[in-house]
């Protein structure tokens, strides 16, 4: 089991930046693909990016290409999700989760995530 704790959310204008980061509890952290969701309020939850394992591979929606950037150390149990040139419709809560079975899911469907962080973003 890993347990997963967000921080670094908060309130920024439009085009600022925020680095959220996600740290995780456990000696296998290095076993799991990282992700990230948000949720907004009224809407679906939506996928924002992934990690493999090692952190060679990263995948993102196409609303955070080119803006955010997933990463992790797991030397220090640690995800982030790095986000630049933020919009007002990036407002939502952050969530990180994680996953160890292999299939190919999407982070709102990984067995483990935080409690989310709160992002503002401001006009």
């Amino acid at each position: 089991q890993v347990q997963l704790k967000e921080s670094g959310g908060g309130s920024v204008q439009a085009g600022g930046s925020l680095r959220l980061s996600c740290a995780a509890s456990g000696r296998t952290f290095s076993s799991y693909v990282m992700g990230w969701f948000r949720q907004a309020p009224g809407k679906e939850r939506e996928f924002v990016a992934t990690i493999s394992r090692r952190g060679i591979s990263t995948n993102y929606a196409d609303s955070a290409k080119g803006r955010f950037t997933i990463s992790r150390d797991n030397r220090k149990n640690m995800a982030y999700l790095q986000m630049n040139s933020l919009r007002p419709e990036d407002a939502a809560v952050y969530y990180c989760a994680a996953d160890n079975t292999g299939r190919e899911r999407l982070p709102m469907e990984y067995d483990y995530r935080g409690q989310g962080t709160q992002v503002t973003v401001s006009s």
